[in-house]
């Protein structure tokens, strides 16, 4: 199972930070170590709003099929489409970032057959 195609109706973005390591001195100064060349921690939020329970249950189904939180996998295109395109090219590539479950699924029921869901993701760059 793939995770979904099915594009968002809203999209929430954090672009994360430099990893950068700050070591007090006795003196007073700050020295601080940049680790890395890329941002970590980006984070994406995805809310899917008034969907089938059918379109629901494969968020659901995706999240076992990546073991939870320890899985990962590439994200579709549908899920940037739309946004503005400056914005789009700051998100990890599709080809160079894989991505993983922040925590499962919340699936709210609208009304009987209809649900929304929101999904969090953690860019893991490979």
């Amino acid at each position: 199972m793939a995770f979904p195609s099915t594009a968002p109706s809203t999209r929430s973005v954090n672009y994360g930070d430099y990893p950068v390591k700050s070591v007090q001195m006795m003196d007073g100064f700050e020295t601080r170590i940049l680790y890395g060349s890329k941002r970590v921690g980006v984070e994406l939020q995805l809310a899917y709003n008034n969907i089938a329970d059918a379109i629901a249950e494969q968020f659901l189904s995706d999240y076992d099929t990546q073991r939870g939180t320890f899985g990962t996998f590439p994200l579709p295109s549908s899920t940037t489409d739309g946004m503005e395109q400056g914005l789009a090219n700051q998100i990890p590539g599709v080809s160079d970032t894989q991505w993983r479950y922040a925590g499962p699924p919340t699936v709210n029921s609208v009304y009987p057959g209809v649900s929304s869901v929101t999904v969090t993701l953690l860019a893991v760059l490979v």
